[in-house]
Formats: C-alpha cells, sequence, structure tokens
C-alpha cells in the first residue's frame, strides 16, 4: 500500500468503531487520502499512533472525514452504503487513477477478474498492472479493491490487514446484503 510519510497543514482525521475492531479516515482539505480497516485486531491507541507516523499533523476531524467514518461504521454494520465522500488522489499515477475509477464502478456485492478490468480499461494484457494498483490502494471500501478477484474467481492478494481472510469476510458479508452476487 502506498504510505504518505509526511504530513501537510490540512489533514485530519475520524475513527470509526466496528465489531471486528476500530478504524480510521485520514482526509486533506481535497478528500480522503487513507482508509485504515478494522481488520487485525488493532487497537485505538495502536491504530493513533500508527497515524501519528504517517500523518502527524491529522490531530482532528473535519466533515469529510467524519462522513466517511460514519458511512464505513455503517458498511460495517452490514448496511448497504453509497460512499460519495471526495477523494485525494494525489500521488496516483495515471494508470492507477484509471483503475480506480473502473474499480469504483463494480457494484455493491459483484466482483471483476483482473482481467476483466484491464479490458475495461482499453488494456487487455494488463492485468498484473491492475492487480499492483489495487495492491497500492490506499483507499479500500471507498475504492472497493476486495471486488477484484483472480482469474476463475480465486480470492488472491489483498494488502489490508488480515490479507485474503478479510477480503473474503468483505465478499461474504456484501453477498449477505444483496442476497448473492
Amino acid at each position: 500500500m502506498n504510505r504518505r510519510k509526511n504530513s501537510v497543514a490540512g489533514e485530519y482525521r475520524s475513527l470509526y468503531e466496528t465489531s471486528l475492531g476500530t478504524g480510521a479516515v485520514v482526509a486533506s482539505e481535497r478528500g480522503v487520502l487513507e482508509v485504515f480497516l478494522p481488520f487485525g485486531g488493532r487497537m485505538k491507541p495502536e491504530l493513533l499512533a500508527e497515524i501519528a507516523v504517517l500523518y502527524p499533523l491529522a490531530l482532528a476531524e473535519n466533515r469529510v472525514t467524519r462522513e466517511a467514518a460514519g458511512l464505513l461504521h455503517r458498511y460495517f454494520a452490514g448496511e448497504r452504503v453509497l460512499f460519495t465522500v471526495p477523494l485525494d488522489l494525489a500521488g496516483c499515477t495515471e494508470f492507477q487513477a484509471a483503475v480506480y475509477d473502473v474499480v469504483a464502478a463494480i457494484p455493491y456485492g459483484a466482483v471483476r477478474t483482473y482481467g476483466e478490468v484491464a479490458a475495461l480499461l482499453g488494456r487487455p494484457t494488463a492485468a498484473r498492472g491492475v492487480g499492483s494498483a489495487m495492491a497500492a490502494n490506499r483507499l479500500p471500501i471507498l475504492i472497493p479493491c476486495h471486488r477484484v478477484i483472480g482469474a476463475a474467481g480465486a480470492l488472491t492478494g489483498y494488502s489490508a490487514p488480515g490479507g485474503v481472510a478479510s477480503k473474503k469476510w468483505l465478499l461474504e458479508m456484501e453477498q449477505d446484503v444483496t442476497g448473492g452476487f
């Protein structure tokens, strides 16, 4: 995952609680910069310490972090949520941004293969590049990289805490909410 290490003025953070643990959202003035998922048993003090290292100036909340944290709380409670918060994709390559646009359009409860995403980009041989873009995604759930799967439906690679087990949990939760893929 592409992580920032130099904070600038105008960064904010909010925490959200789920049955799985605590997660967080960090945003700039332009939009959400990073989502920290509640997987992995991370405790609130540990999460705040991690954010302090990566975003030392993100000490307060703003409207975007509060809204995103509220939406993520509802999502992890099993509610079908439409994420409309602005995103800050600064630092992403053009290719990553194009991949993220395609992935963001994958409907709730649906999946696409890396090859299908590449084909939708007009670059049918770029499946590995799509995988690299997914690994660099700082905005899991908001850009639903868990909905991108390997050929023949294989659950492969998930860089968030918990790895493929977390990806499986997310897909199963969405399947329960939508009644199946």
